[in-house]
């Protein structure tokens, strides 16, 4: 359901974006020149970048516009030979007639290596005058100076909790599904900004239930629910290594959470719990950053677990 319905229902002129207010006014005023420089969409995934290239194309060209658009997905099509032959073939070609330029959308541009970007730099600069380019990363800082200085910049940012809440209700609406309160509640909340995480939530909960709950939501997208890690919390501090170390285990197969996802989720409710002092949330966050980086280098994650889970206790216990 979600491809299908971001397709169906992608904003058809950069007016219709909703959210990153900011971007989208900037873009705006390119659509009614009907022309733009090159430009370079950086932010996380899932905040409308893509849906910004197609838009302002669509704007500038009209219904037409792919006779006079190439798309292209860098991280498949990473290496300097298609940066020589696909890339540099299509910018100098002539535009379509009736227009004074074509653009290139390169997707996720980050992935291109340096020597291909080194390449591009170079077409971007001889073929300015017929050929505009849209990159879009995730990483900015991963692009070279030489040819983010060539470009407009526009910063995306994860969209808002209430942002998220509203296209999922409309999605759920359009699609028949049964969305509770809670659920959409949830539902931002797990998706962290990124809207195509939430609408492949919320599919992947509405494939097993016509009513979306908001226990089902938490149960498909391996996420404990922030009341869960509280008490994972409270059990350190009340009960001890024992109980809390149960609760932990608990915790991880009920989500089908891995070591990393449950000290990434433990530290983003960290800032939510009422009984722990500023101190004590400080040397727990130490506590958890220790235990992460262990992991990611390849220690046992039942073992690293257990430690946090001792050194939480020795914290903030009793």
């Amino acid at each position: 359901m979600s491809e299908m319905w971001v397709e169906r229902h992608r904003p058809q002129t950069v007016a219709d974006i909703k959210g990153q207010k900011a971007v989208v006014d900037r873009l705006v005023a390119y659509s009614q020149k009907q022309t733009f420089p090159h430009l370079l969409f950086a932010g996380p995934p899932g905040t409308g970048k893509t849906t910004a290239a197609l838009a302002l194309t669509r704007d500038v060209f009209g219904e037409s516009y792919r006779m006079n658009l190439l798309e292209m997905n860098a991280s498949d099509e990473r290496k300097l030979e298609s940066i020589r032959t696909k890339v540099k073939g299509f910018a100098k070609t002539a535009p379509v007639p009736g227009t004074s330029f074509k653009v290139i959308f390169l997707d996720e541009a980050d992935a291109l290596t340096p020597d291909a970007q080194g390449a591009l730099r170079r077409i971007m600069e001889q073929h300015s005058q017929t050929c505009r380019f849209i990159l879009s990363c995730n990483y900015s800082s991963k692009i070279i100076e030489a040819i983010q200085s060539r470009c407009a910049v526009f910063r995306f940012r994860p969209l808002a909790e209430d942002q998220v809440d509203e296209m999922i209700r409309s999605v759920a609406s359009s699609e028949d599904i049964t969305l509770e309160d809670e659920a959409a509640e949830a539902i931002a909340h797990v998706s962290l900004g990124d809207l195509r995480k939430a609408i492949t939530a919320l599919q992947v909960a509405a494939s097993l239930s016509s009513t979306v709950t908001r226990d089902l939501i938490y149960e498909t997208t391996a996420t404990a629910p922030p009341e869960e890690l509280h008490g994972y919390l409270l059990a350190c501090k009340e009960d001890g290594f024992q109980p809390a170390r149960r609760r932990l285990k608990g915790l991880l197969d009920k989500y089908g959470l891995a070591g990393t996802d449950m000290v990434n989720q433990l530290h983003r409710g960290l800032g939510e719990v009422a009984f722990l002092d500023e101190k004590q949330k400080l040397a727990v966050t130490e506590a958890m950053a220790e235990t992460d980086f262990r992991m990611v280098e390849g220690g046992g994650e039942a073992l690293q677990l257990d430690a946090m889970t001792a050194t939480i206790c020795s914290l903030i216990g009793k």
